[in-house]
């Protein structure tokens, strides 16, 4: 599959983004807080820096969200039944969106106190 045309690996890739948009609830969840995200910014119209800020902070999300799917869709499939060592690499993988969403949040935090004492 190495050395294959862009069309075709960009198709690889939305192929993985539709098939987590289906099969996870919390991706879709997250995508719907970008959506609004990008609502808030296009209504507010603050400074480009924190139009770069907020867009890695939710594409961080969104790529720990995506990770995360990848590493439990293998996981499952070379060993369906539990096992404490494969679990604790899921857990892992289930952090990392954890921690990304806690960035997320305080970008939204410090986004929301610039709205309270103006943009400058």
């Amino acid at each position: 599959m190495k050395n294959q045309p862009f069309t075709s690996r960009l198709g690889f890739a939305l192929g993985g983004i539709s098939f987590t948009l289906r099969s996870e609830r919390s991706f879709r969840v997250h995508v719907a807080a970008v959506v609004g995200m990008a609502v808030v910014l296009v209504w507010l119209q603050p400074a480009p820096l924190w139009w770069a800020v907020v867009a890695l902070a939710c594409a961080a999300v969104l790529v720990a969200e995506l990770v995360n799917t990848a590493i439990e869709q293998l996981a499952d499939h070379l060993h369906p039944e539990t096992h404490r060592g494969i679990q604790r690499v899921k857990d892992c993988a289930a952090a990392a969106v954890l921690v990304a969403s806690i960035g997320a949040l305080a970008v939204a935090a410090a986004f929301a106190f610039e709205l309270m004492v103006g943009f400058g």
